[in-house]
């Protein structure tokens, strides 16, 4: 696959000018006028045109050099689209809760832009390749995953769980704040748990809460459990999301794109480049 170059186009230029958002789908229309239509995926692929002029050592530093450091369409580079960057509604300030993650394998997620019912597998989407640092959130069960729990990798999209602290539960108790016996242990004050296999106290079960204090032997957890059932036997508390646990993210993003023809202008004058029609399109697989 060939070399990503992982910079944006230049957002002063204005390829906002014309987009297009395209979906792969044949339609098939039969003699009575009765159309069939399939799509082969349910990705979105945008289109930009670039049109500009400007200054000649402007183009030059700006679009020539991108151009000549691709390859012409050989190699991609990040695009912001000037009306779909957040997943938070376009252009909203992302949040932990915006898209539900797709999972990927035992504690890895890919970020999505889902743009429907993410249940429906017809539902147009966009995996995020290319999310900007510094705006990734993550939720799981509703509730804000802490930052040390996961990681991001900006340059495909991946968030990784970090390694699961696991426990097997010896007693549970019934207070404001749920003293959970487990033995020598190195969980955190602020690290989030969930619960599950909880015999007797099964209100517990699929819970999830952070941790707020700490022993040698137990953890306190921010779950009032006055009123659950007395705990009886087993059960365990983990860090990594368990089954049936929602797990959910945000973030800004560009889109990984190439150019998709040959780069030509109009010397307006000796100083100054026009240029008009020149497409760069999304990469799916960048």
């Amino acid at each position: 696959m060939a070399q990503f170059l992982e910079e944006r186009f230049p957002s002063n230029v204005d390829y906002g000018s014309g987009f297009e958002s395209v979906y792969e789908t044949t339609i098939v229309t039969t003699s009575n006028g009765n159309e069939y239509r399939s799509q082969p995926h349910p990705f979105i692929k945008a289109m930009f045109d670039i049109d500009f002029e400007r200054q000649t050592l402007d183009v030059i530093d700006q679009i020539i050099d991108l151009n000549n450091r691709a390859n012409g369409k050989t190699r991609g580079f990040r695009v912001k689209h000037p009306i779909d960057y957040s997943t938070n509604e376009y252009r909203g300030t992302p949040t932990a809760y915006d898209m539900a993650l797709s999972p990927v394998s035992a504690g890895v997620y890919q970020l999505v832009r889902w743009y429907g019912d993410s249940d429906d597998p017809a539902c147009a989407r966009r995996l995020i390749r290319k999310p900007v640092s510094g705006t990734v959130l993550v939720g799981v069960a509703g509730q804000a995953y802490p930052s040390g729990q996961w990681s991001v990798d900006t340059t495909t999209g991946r968030i990784t769980c970090a390694a699961n602290k696991t426990r097997a539960i010896t007693s549970i108790s019934k207070a404001a704040s749920a003293v959970v016996t487990i033995g020598a242990h190195t969980f955190a004050i602020g690290e989030s748990v969930a619960f599950s296999g909880v015999v007797g106290m099964t209100q517990i079960n699929g819970l999830r809460s952070l941790i707020t204090a700490t022993s040698g032997t137990t953890i306190t957890v921010a779950i009032n459990s006055t009123a659950f059932s007395t705990y009886t036997s087993g059960g365990s508390v983990q860090t990594q999301p368990i089954t049936g646990e929602d797990v959910t993210g945000g973030c800004e993003f560009d889109i990984p794109c190439r150019f998709d023809a040959d780069l030509r202008g109009i010397f307006s004058n000796w100083n100054t480049i026009n240029a008009s029609g020149i497409r760069i399109i999304e990469l799916l697989n960048p």
